[in-house]
């Protein structure tokens, strides 16, 4: 028995974060050259993220037997915790960054009725579920282009994602003449790496330069069979940094034959960048 279900979700963060992502110190690094080297720069972030996350899982029941499928539908409805930093340095041509997401989450859902079983009845599941994922990226960057109107950088690097997953659940009804009453626990979680590579950087504009599109894209595979990531958006300059606001997706397929098939974060996100 397996219980498949797709998850929707949407919850506000305010988190910190440096750089990666208004893939920055954007307005420190447009004015350091490609041969001004030694001097590190460096930047932190204060946003708002507003994801809606995605995604299938699938949950072993442990006990054997045929096949039968529940189909919860849209189950996540309450966000516990979530935290989201990263810290990026710039010298020269050279730079690095780590970013770190964690979000844990729960939902409670009755009376989910059972689907595609093929049989008569009208039996329903009680499902309490809670996930526990991280997400972190470990990249350096190497700058290609360093112009008074915008960089780019290649970057190369590694993601991690670990998901842990519990599911209670019990089953109450009848399948034609039989009547049913069970139910259980299901654990489980999966650690998968991949190696990304990928571009960031800037395009400024307007009178003075001072406005921006900072742009993010990385695509990478290993233990998942593919992921990327992606945030596009725009920021103004002030003398003690920017603010701006973006669009960011991170997406994963996995191999089959594990408890999660894909997962997506996707939304927008708003801050303020501070430069030193």
């Amino acid at each position: 028995m397996s219980f498949r279900i797709r998850l929707g979700y949407q919850a506000a963060a305010l988190a910190l974060a440096a750089g990666a992502f208004l893939p920055l110190p954007a307005g420190a690094q447009a004015n350091q050259t490609a041969g001004n080297s030694g001097t590190w720069q460096y930047s932190a972030m204060v946003y708002g993220y507003l994801p809606t996350i995605g995604g299938s899982l699938t949950f072993p029941s442990g006990s054997g037997g045929s096949g039968l499928d529940i189909d919860a539908g849209t189950i996540i409805d309450h966000l516990k915790m979530t935290f989201m930093g990263s810290l990026g340095m710039h010298n020269g041509r050279w730079g690095a960054f780590t970013d770190i997401l964690y979000l844990d989450l729960g939902a409670n859902k009755s009376g989910v009725p059972i689907s595609d079983l093929g049989l008569p009845g009208n039996a329903t599941a009680d499902l309490s579920y809670d996930m526990k994922g991280t997400i972190w990226t470990l990249a350096g960057q190497y700058r290609v282009a360093a112009k008074p109107d915008y960089t780019m950088d290649v970057i190369a690097g590694a993601r991690m994602f670990q998901i842990k997953q519990r599911l209670d659940w019990s089953l109450s009804g009848n399948l034609g003449p039989i009547v049913i009453e069970r139910s259980g626990q299901a654990n489980v979680s999966d650690t998968v790496w991949d190696a990304v590579v990928g571009v960031k950087g800037r395009y400024a504009f307007g009178a003075n330069k001072v406005w921006s599109m900072p742009y993010y894209l990385d695509v990478g595979a290993g233990d998942s069979k593919s992921t990327w990531q992606g945030a596009i958006g725009i920021a103004y300059q002030y003398h003690w940094g920017e603010v701006g606001a973006m669009w960011r997706y991170i997406g994963y397929n996995f191999k089959s034959g594990g408890s999660v098939k894909d997962m997506n974060f996707n939304g927008p996100m708003i801050g303020a960048n501070f430069r030193w």
